[in-house]
């Protein structure tokens, strides 16, 4: 009984990270500028340089949304490398760090990523 219905609870986990995957909302990543300023400490360079980034990373997946899975997939990636190469250049070491964590976790509990 135990084992059925760990497998049952498996499979509904797993079907409902597909369908978090094939959501279109699950993509929406517009971000309060104000909370991420406060919580990697931006000055106003790089208030600015962080808004144009995430305006970017924002509107490829917004358009990663509309693709096919396999297509989505790559495209979702190739966004993700570019929105990390670019926050890279623009914020320190620590403040970078943390905003991976935050980027991972947002991924994660919208089912983006595993």
């Amino acid at each position: 009984m135990v084992v059925v219905m760990m497998s049952m609870t498996m499979a509904f986990a797993e079907n409902e990270s597909v369908a978090n995957t094939e959501n279109v909302e699950a993509y929406d990543l517009n971000v309060n500028m104000n909370k991420l300023g406060d919580a990697l400490h931006l000055n106003k360079d790089q208030v600015d340089a962080v808004k144009e980034i995430n305006q970017m990373f924002a509107n490829e997946m917004r358009f990663a949304a509309e693709m096919n899975r396999e297509d989505r997939t790559a495209f979702m990636n190739k966004a993700l490398q570019k929105n990390v190469l670019y926050m890279d250049y623009v914020l320190n070491k620590e403040q970078y760090r943390k905003y991976l964590l935050l980027l991972n976790l947002t991924l994660r509990n919208r089912g983006l990523i595993d």
